[in-house]
């Protein structure tokens, strides 16, 4: 499963001691867009939490698994992030404007309609 959205906060990094060796977690909250935005808390694991280098306001997509578990009656849900992939910033296509003011249309140049199947006559 993925979640796509921005980092909006880096909860604190925590370690301790187990039957292994030491072990550390690190929690992030992201925020996933839409008409009702929701923020849901995942976390990472090991060395993991140095190779994804995530920081607040990142945008992220987020490769997860969603496991459950009963302690006591009472059932605990963990989302742990097994890859996280930075996204690229759009940038729009805007065509440069030429350099050389030579090839710039001057007024009374002929304007080329776009061809017929550049245009779909879908109203939406």
């Amino acid at each position: 499963m993925e979640l796509k959205g921005k980092i909006i906060q880096l909860l604190a990094p925590q370690t301790g001691e187990g039957k292994n060796g030491t072990w550390k977690k690190q929690e992030y909250i992201i925020e996933i867009p839409g008409q009702y935005p929701k923020k849901v808390c995942f976390y990472a694991w090991g060395d993991t939490i140095d190779n994804f280098a995530i920081k607040e306001g990142d945008e992220v997509t987020a490769s997860i698994d969603i496991e459950s578990r009963e302690y006591n009656g009472k059932w605990y849900t963990n989302i742990k992030a097994w890859k996280v992939t930075k996204e690229q910033a759009q940038q729009a296509s805007v065509p440069a404007a030429p350099s050389d003011p030579s090839s710039w249309p001057t007024p009374g140049d002929e304007v080329k309609p776009a061809a017929k199947e550049d245009f779909d006559d879908l109203p939406f």
